[in-house]
């Protein structure tokens, strides 16, 4: 009897969430041709209840490198003041392709990194949705718009990519304030690649008294730096090397001094690690949605209001001098002192610690490489303002470490490896004194081998963890707690034609994200492609 009630009670979740008894219960044995259109577990967008206005920005098909341009006009009927804008991208592709990364430039601003499911033959359907409301300072005029998702389209690789991307503005109405955004979104003049590095210039306006950059970082190209945590220096027997192994820090200077340091995220694409399958329904974190570094240059303000034309660089470290492999489009956030022309300033403390890099290479039938890597970087300087000198101190650790571990032949391939990215912001000055701390970690635990039979397997698990609490006064004014966690397990046979691979697989994704009285808790977990849970637990 209590097992009979259990089955009654699985079979009735599944159909309020959406899901029949028998997709619930019993997912297909292995994969067929089709599966369940891409989900991530994430939370949906918090938007008030107000008058909204949507607009079309690009609706376009991509079949080769060719990027859409058109033209973006703001919305009639929503003022120009918003509480939230939301960017959502609708896609669908069917029949055979690769992943594929893509961009959108709103006025040259980049307002949205994304990579692309894999399809089935008879096609997958899937949307991506983005708080953009920083960006409003752009989005009040009209602009010019370049998207671009590179395809390939042929007699092999028939997937023709096509999306449409809207932006919903809702407005700023009775209770309903307008949200704090930057007063100036900039790009940087005549941006180019100067070897391993993406430089431009940036002339902030002069009474700018808080500077944030983002950098959309991907190692990408279909090279070995897609998979750049797996490098190996030159001395270890390995298909992907690096001189200097699986250490990578992407960098930000002004005028050749270093301004900030930051570990990127190990994303991993819809096709990665040799297995779609793995993919197909949940994809890894950030995957759809690739999320900026940020770097609070602050300190570099005072230096900056001088009218002038400044040489802002980004790179990674540990790229193989000369060598491609990295995106680093860059925007500039600026809030400017609204009772004061001119902001002064200058730079206080500068003090960059010496890079740690270290690699140890074990030989044998399981060959090993150990990574430890690390970096720390304090600056501060003051802005003089209309409301008195502020001071900013940022201080930012990053470490990272990994073993990484395979045999001949590479038919075994694992890496268990963690990222730690602290950072803490202290701002002093009347009215302004608190500090903002925030812990990033990122791990990856994953393993690829492939038995004599020539069946590949791929277990994955994948963690994006984020902590981050701001102090004033001496006590808690707020805090956020994530915790976005991917699991999986799929296999298939190589080489053969696709309806004798027999692939399996299953994932799941639990998304927990914790504030000031707010709770969210969903899972999602899959099947041979079939969706068998969705539960939420706040």
């Amino acid at each position: 009897m209590r097992r009979l009630l259990l089955t009654l009670c699985a079979a009735a979740v599944g159909l309020l969430l959406g899901l029949s008894p028998a997709t619930a219960a019993t997912p297909p044995t292995e994969f067929g041709t089709q599966w369940h259109d891409p989900a991530t577990a994430g939370p949906p967008i918090a938007t008030p209840h107000t008058s909204s206005c949507r607009v079309t920005v690009a609706e376009t098909e991509f079949r080769d490198y060719t990027p859409y341009r058109g033209t973006y006009t703001p919305p009639r009927g929503c003022g120009d003041r918003w509480n939230k804008v939301v960017l959502r991208l609708e896609g669908a592709v069917a029949g055979r392709q690769f992943d594929r990364l893509g961009y959108l430039h709103i006025g040259g601003v980049e307002v949205l990194r994304t990579s692309t499911p894999e399809p089935s033959p008879k096609g997958i359907t899937w949307n991506v949705e983005k708080d953009v409301t920083r960006y409003a300072a752009t989005l009040r005029t009209e602009q010019p718009v370049e998207m671009l998702i590179g395809n390939t389209v042929d007699s092999t690789y028939t997937g023709v990519i096509k999306v449409k991307t809207t932006l919903t503005f809702y407005a700023a109405e009775g209770s309903v304030k307008a949200a704090p955004t930057p007063d100036k979104v900039l790009t940087l003049d005549g941006a180019r690649n100067v070897g391993s590095a993406y430089e431009g210039r940036l002339t902030t306006p002069r009474n700018s008294e808080r500077i944030v950059a983002e950098v959309y970082a991907t190692g990408s190209g279909g090279g070995c730096e897609e998979f750049w945590y797996l490098t190996v220096p030159d001395r270890a027997p390995y298909s992907c090397k690096a001189k200097d192994g699986p250490y990578r820090e992407v960098r930000i200077a002004v005028d050749g001094r270093l301004a900030g340091i930051a570990a990127p995220f190990p994303a991993v694409w819809t096709g990665g690690w040799s297995n779609p399958f793995l993919w197909y329904v949940i994809p890894g974190p950030r995957a759809f949605d690739v999320r900026p570094v940020e770097y609070d240059l602050t300190p570099f303000a005072g230096l900056l209001d001088d009218g002038r034309p400044h040489r802002i660089s980004v790179s990674v470290a540990g790229l193989p001098e000369g060598q491609s492999g990295w995106s680093t489009p860059t925007n500039i956030l600026v809030w400017q002192d609204a009772k004061s022309p001119v902001v002064t300033g200058g730079l206080l403390t500068h003090n960059a610690g010496e890079p740690r890099n270290v690699t140890t290479y074990e030989p044998g039938t399981e060959r090993r490489l150990r990574a430890d890597g690390g970096h720390s970087l304090t600056i501060a300087g003051y802005v003089d303002t209309s409301h008195g000198r502020v001071t900013t101190t940022v201080t930012r650790h990053i470490t990272n470490t990994s073993t990484h571990r395979w045999n001949d032949g590479e038919t075994t391939d694992a890496l268990q490896a963690r990222w730690n990215d602290d950072e803490s912001v202290t701002v002093t000055g009347r009215g302004l004194s608190g500090t903002t701390a925030t812990h990033r970690t990122y791990t990856m635990d994953g393993a690829t081998t492939v038995s004599a039979g020539d069946r590949l397997r791929t277990v994955m698990t994948m963690g994006d963890r984020s902590d981050s609490v701001t102090l004033r006064d001496g006590g808690r004014f707020g805090w956020s707690s994530l915790d976005d966690t991917y699991t999986g397990d799929a296999a298939y046979n190589q080489n053969v034609p696709r309806d004798q691979r027999h692939a399996t697989g299953v994932s799941r994704e639990r998304y927990r994200l914790y504030g000031p009285g707010s709770c969210y808790d969903r899972t999602l977990g899959t099947a041979q492609g079939e969706l068998t849970e969705d539960r939420q637990r706040c």
